[in-house]
């Protein structure tokens, strides 16, 4: 059987890491919000665009992420 690809959900801006909605191990479907940003007072859910199991988590509440900085890994 073929495994499937590795998705890897980055962030779209610089902001901060308000929460984590996931942890390794976790099964998510798409659309289900993995992490919240939030970046001049707004709150942005970043999404899983498939469904998959959490394999890494790579950031933790607080951090300040960059746009393109690796959030969550799905599998």
């Amino acid at each position: 059987m073929a495994r499937s690809k590795s998705l890897e959900i980055v962030s779209e801006l610089v902001a901060n890491v308000l929460t984590i909605e996931v942890a390794e191990g976790d099964s998510v479907e798409a659309g289900d919000t993995v992490v919240l940003l939030e970046s001049m007072k707004m709150e942005i859910p970043m999404l899983a665009e498939r469904a998959g199991t959490v394999t890494a988590v790579k950031v933790t509440v607080g951090d300040v992420v960059q746009d393109g900085d690796v959030l969550v890994v799905l599998d």
